[in-house]
């Protein structure tokens, strides 16, 4: 139980643990306020029995009960405000600093892990943490030292009933393991069945379109119906194996009181306690463990707790890369690949590849799907870090630039789009985010999307789907144009992106690339011709080769993979149906 206390207290900023420190002092200080009314029967009971009911008496009983119970009141809600801003405040800086650390992490691990798992770490296993976390950490902590300062107050009044309390502690702490280890066999099937309930329905609702095309409705709702189902059963179990273990723990707690009951009438009877102590011990039997048996109920969480926070130190355990260089303003932007070699989960994507790429010109990179070349931009851009080789911006290896300033240099458009939900000029924004609204419109001018978006119904502060669901293909395409020209960046990595363009939209695509990529470095991974004929250099990859290397009119002169796909384009152009 403590243990669990602890990794969570460890799990906590500096500032929230403080929180929590002071809020367990003021616990022994409100355990203190609790306790003070066995002096206070204590006092009640004799003047009683001695038939000496005075003024002094009644307002030394009325005194000590106002303390403690005044007392007792705003400890504890100062202590519970406390320890509910720690509860909160912990989990939601854990939500923040998990997003910061997948900021940083290699695109492998996004690869690897499903966005199901860590959607469902950083809002159901965090929100629950809090929840959970807020009233299990108060009742616990509360409860055993509320129980422990009882106990020691009954140590004053005869040391053989104070004994059974702390004999009675110590039992219940052994079911208590008891419990633990109940919950611990459910906790990790009830976290599971939350990752992989939030990963299918995600699935299911991003891929919607693809579902209804295929016409697999009843197949995907009937994957979603059994995640939900799992989720619920797992629930259950969870609930199930806890209750008699807690019950146990209910019943240890009472039986200890009945013993402490029985035990003082019986030192009463043989003459070993005067009768106002018997009653004192009487009436602390109910009150020593009230607090404990409240306690245990709360302990069954602290194991959800500690597997929320495994969870969370999983994904914040994870190797970050290397990101702490220099802010490197550099000379020039020419870029250099060296031997370059890479693979992923034992499979080799880049072999040995050794590419030069000068400042303010176009590469464009072609060559068989699964060939590796987006692999190469990311190796240039550094989502991922060469395993061979070296990779270098203006004569500088890129691990020795701070990530944020070496981001500084580039700016991407993809084959996939994805724009927030938030309103089109916040979206345009996320390239500058100081921008005004006269440099958003000016972008958008530049990237041929300003008169649809002020056709819309509110212009530029219209508030699109998430993920541009409301949006077409082109026009995601021209926003993501606005938003790179709005970045600035001397270096464009266009990465498919007139792939999937309708005809009605590719003039107006192309006028806002050209505005894009005006005297900047531009890598294009691009199938067009039109879009790779007039590239200062084409770059043909293949099965993580280099296989091909200059300009249209020269590798159209050779036999090769170039040819063959130029060729084979023009017949595809050309293809009639008789």
């Amino acid at each position: 139980m403590l243990k669990l206390v602890k990794k969570f207290f460890d799990f906590c900023s500096q500032k929230n643990r403080n929180k929590f420190y002071i809020s367990a002092l003021l616990g022994v200080i409100e355990a203190v306020f609790t306790a003070m009314k066995i002096p206070a029967a204590f006092f009640a009971i004799n003047a009683a029995l001695e038939n000496d009911i005075s003024v002094k008496s009644i307002l030394t009983v009325v005194a000590l009960m106002l303390v403690s119970t005044l007392g007792k009141m705003c400890v504890s809600r100062f202590s519970s405000m406390l320890q509910t801003e720690a509860g909160y405040d912990t989990c939601a800086l854990k939500r923040i600093e998990i997003g910061e650390h997948l900021r940083y992490l290699p695109m492998g691990y996004f690869n690897d892990t499903s966005l199901g798992h860590i959607t469902s770490v950083t809002t159901n296993t965090m929100e629950q943490t809090g929840d959970i976390a807020t009233r299990a950490i108060m009742m616990v902590l509360q409860g055993g030292i509320t129980t422990v300062v009882v106990a020691l107050f009954m140590f004053i009044f005869d040391w053989r009933i104070g004994l059974l309390s702390l004999a009675g502690i110590g039992v219940f702490l052994l079911v208590n393991q008891w419990t633990n280890r109940s919950v611990a066999r459910v906790a990790d099937e009830k976290l599971s069945s939350d990752r992989d309930m939030v990963g299918v329905i995600l699935e299911y609702i991003q891929g919607i379109a693809e579902i209804r095309n295929y016409n697999i409705i009843a197949q995907n709702q009937s994957r979603v119906q059994k995640a939900i189902e799992r989720k619920k059963k797992a629930d259950i179990r969870a609930e199930l194996a806890a209750i008699p273990a807690v019950g146990v723990q209910n019943f240890i707690v009472k039986f200890i009181g009945v013993v402490i009951a029985g035990a003082s009438i019986l030192f009463y009877l043989n003459g070993s306690m005067q009768l106002v102590y018997a009653i004192v011990m009487l009436l602390c039997s109910f009150i020593v463990f009230e607090s404990l048996d409240l306690a245990g109920t709360y302990t069954a969480l602290l194991k959800i707790i500690g597997k929320g926070v495994d969870l969370a130190n999983e994904i914040l355990d994870i190797e970050q890369m290397d990101i702490d260089g220099e802010k490197i303003p550099p000379e020039n932007r020419d870029i250099h690949l060296e031997h370059v070699g890479f693979a992923y989960e034992n499979r080799r994507i880049i072999d040995d590849i050794t590419l030069d790429i000068k400042e303010n010109t176009t590469t464009a990179i072609v060559g068989p799907s699964g060939g590796g070349k987006t692999t190469i931009t990311s190796l240039i851009a550094r989502f991922w870090d060469v395993q061979e080789g070296k990779v270098t911006l203006g004569g500088r290896n890129v691990r020795d630039y701070s990530f944020d300033s070496l981001m500084e240099n580039f700016s991407f458009v993809f084959q996939r789009v994805y724009l927030f939900e938030d309103t089109i000029a916040n979206n345009i924004r996320f390239g500058r985010p100081e921008a005004s609204m006269d440099e958003v419109i000016e972008a958008a001018k530049k990237a041929a999307c300003h008169d649809f978006i002020t056709a819309l119904p509110d212009g530029y502060e219209t508030v699109i789907g998430e993920g541009g669901a409301t949006l077409s293909g082109g026009e995601k395409q021209r926003i993501a144009i606005a938003r790179a020209i709005m970045k600035d960046a001397p270096i464009i990595i266009l990465d498919e992106a007139t792939a999937n363009v309708d005809p009605e939209n590719e003039k107006e695509l192309t006028e806002a690339i050209e505005n894009l990529t005006r005297q900047k470095t531009i890598i294009m991974i691009a199938h067009r011709l039109k879009t790779v004929r007039n590239a200062d250099q084409i770059v043909v990859i293949d099965k993580g080769k280099i296989v091909q290397r200059g300009k249209h009119d020269e590798l159209m002169k050779e036999d090769g993979i170039y040819r063959n796909f130029i060729t084979g384009r023009k017949q595809a152009v050309g293809w009639k149906i008789a």
